[in-house]
């Protein structure tokens, strides 16, 4: 049986948290926030790197406080109306290897809030260059992506109301091609969460999610 990583404790710190979102309370409280939040991530990342180096060596899971997979808590307030100073969720990325320290890179995602958790791959609110390379992979590659959507696998994200320009309105990924997103995901309850299973559960989920990711890889010239 694996090791448990996550507690109720740490929907409980989240739920708390959104009810009182300042810097007294926070720091009040800051000894459970890495007790019940950050420390058991943190274990997880380390845990789940080298199962998700099953899936591809090229996946970077970083357990390391600063600078790792693990996003900070604190938000970025400076061109937001809302100024409350903490996410009320924690989330984690592991990247391709040549995402460098691009957070819109392909890879896999994992998203832990009270009653909204979820795993998720693919490439959010990609560049210009980068969605361009995209949608060339498609009309390149049709057989590849063809497999991935006849695997019933599916895939979505914002789209455009028109097919993108220079490419043919009449393709048979015209659809597809409207996206500006290519998002899969996984959602979970607090008690799956709380499963010490969970976390082969997550491996399971990117595991089946893994093609999407290594078509857009491919699609931007990187090694899977």
């Amino acid at each position: 049986m694996p090791e448990r990583h996550f507690s109720t404790d740490l929907f409980k710190f989240l739920r708390e948290l959104k009810n009182n979102n300042n810097r007294e309370w926070f720091a009040e409280n800051k000894q459970r926030f890495e007790e019940s939040v950050r420390g058991p991530f943190l274990r997880f990342i380390a845990d789940v790197a080298p199962m998700l180096h099953g899936i591809s060596a090229r996946i970077v899971a970083d357990p390391r406080p600063s600078g790792g997979s693990l996003f900070r808590i604190y938000r970025d307030i400076r061109f937001s109306k809302d100024k409350s100073p903490y996410k009320t969720h924690v989330a984690a990325n592991f990247p391709h290897l040549g995402a460098g320290s691009d957070v819109s890179a392909a890879g896999f995602y994992l998203h832990l809030e009270p009653r909204a958790s979820f795993a998720a791959a693919g490439v959010w609110h990609p560049d210009p260059a980068t969605l361009a390379r995209v949608r060339r992979g498609m009309v390149e590659r049709p057989k590849e992506w063809q497999a991935i959507r006849r695997s019933k696998l599916e895939v979505h994200g914002d789209k455009l109301t028109r097919p993108p320009k220079g490419f043919d309105p009449n393709h048979q990924f015209a659809e597809d091609l409207k996206l500006k997103d290519f998002i899969s995901s996984v959602r979970y309850t607090d008690k799956e969460v709380c499963d010490p299973k969970f976390i082969l559960q997550f491996v399971t989920a990117c595991r089946k999610m893994s093609p999407l990711v290594q078509f857009l890889t491919a699609s931007l010239g990187l090694e899977w």
